[in-house]
């Protein structure tokens, strides 16, 4: 009898984590200014390394939150005055297979490093939108 106890109590608590994600991923989808966006973490051989989230652009920043997650902070802060957009491209037939096809990725470079962020084409043209109405610096 334990033993089912104790199954039971495991299973209670992994669902109880699984509604707290999609509670979180609810929350953030209901506020103004949250757009999908992948991030790429690192660059590994096949088009790995991409991790989905979603963006909530707040000021002159982008924070970025990883989609299974329960973090209450983003994982990524992008500020607006720091980022350029290098390229663009369409997602090679390795990341195909996590991204999809009509999406586009974007290098950027911010704060002296190179990312990439993948986001569906409508969405880019918000992106550059928001990174170009920066306000000029007061002197």
């Amino acid at each position: 009898m334990r033993v089912l106890e104790a199954i039971a109590v495991l299973l209670v608590a992994c669902l109880a984590l699984l509604i707290a994600v999609f509670a979180r991923r609810e929350y953030f989808a209901r506020v103004r200014g949250t757009v999908e966006l992948y991030f790429r973490l690192n660059q590994r051989p096949g088009g790995r390394g991409w991790a989905p989230g979603f963006a909530h652009f707040r000021g002159d920043d982008l924070r970025w939150f990883r989609l299974f997650s329960l973090a209450p902070r983003p994982k990524k802060i992008l500020t607006r005055r720091d980022v350029t957009v290098l390229s663009r491209r369409s997602p090679t037939p390795e990341e195909a297979q996590l991204l999809p096809v009509e999406w586009v990725v974007l290098e950027c470079k911010a704060g002296g490093s190179i990312i990439e962020v993948a986001m569906p084409r409508h969405t880019v043209t918000g992106f550059l939108s928001w990174l170009e109405s920066v306000t000029p610096y007061s002197t």
